[in-house]
């Protein structure tokens, strides 16, 4: 049996300090981590990496719930395949453990919280920018595309692919810019 662990923040600002060394202090032989949101599995390379990694009878460690899951069916489908593969899941800072029935279900309960929070941000981060709208101080983000470089392409005898190559952007987005 391998104890391993699994550390996440959600941004390349934050560190992942705190987390592997509780991991390590749980007795974890291996310690995967990464920076990447947790709002989906997409895209969390570590996260396919320590699944791929772990064999029957191995421990999976986080320190919270929200490490592994935002979103109810994610953690479902996460603990499902774990279960599959004879992998039991434990939580350092919060009563989880899949070895048990308590445990299962404080983890069900927990995943349905951590969702809630992730929808409450959303919420609130889509009522500041309405606001700020209003205010007329959100503007959204800055065009990434020099429009007048794209026409003085196209009059040059360039095509949609040519000139979407020559800026670095997309085929579609030079079609945008020339149908205005």
């Amino acid at each position: 049996m391998t104890t391993v662990g699994y550390a996440r923040v959600s941004t390349i600002d934050q560190d992942l300090t705190v987390q592997q060394e509780a991991l390590n202090s749980a007795g974890c032989e291996k310690v995967f981590s990464e920076k990447v949101s947790g709002a989906s599995t997409i895209g969390r390379e570590e996260l396919q990496r320590i699944l791929d990694y772990v064999r029957g009878g191995d421990e999976l460690v986080i320190t919270r719930i929200d490490r592994l899951a935002r979103s109810v069916k994610d953690l479902q489908d996460i603990v499902g395949f774990l279960k599959e593969k004879g992998v039991s899941l434990r939580a350092t800072e919060q009563p989880i453990d899949t070895t048990t029935a308590a445990g299962k279900c404080f983890l069900d309960m927990l995943g349905v919280f951590a969702e809630f929070e992730t929808n409450l941000r959303k919420e609130r981060q889509m009522e500041g920018i309405a606001k700020a709208k209003d205010r007329g101080a959100y503007k959204g983000r800055k065009p990434s595309i020099n429009v007048d470089e794209v026409r003085s392409l196209k009059e040059q005898g360039l095509g949609a692919t040519s000139i979407a190559k020559e800026l670095g952007i997309g085929r579609a987005s030079v079609y945008r810019v020339l149908a205005e």
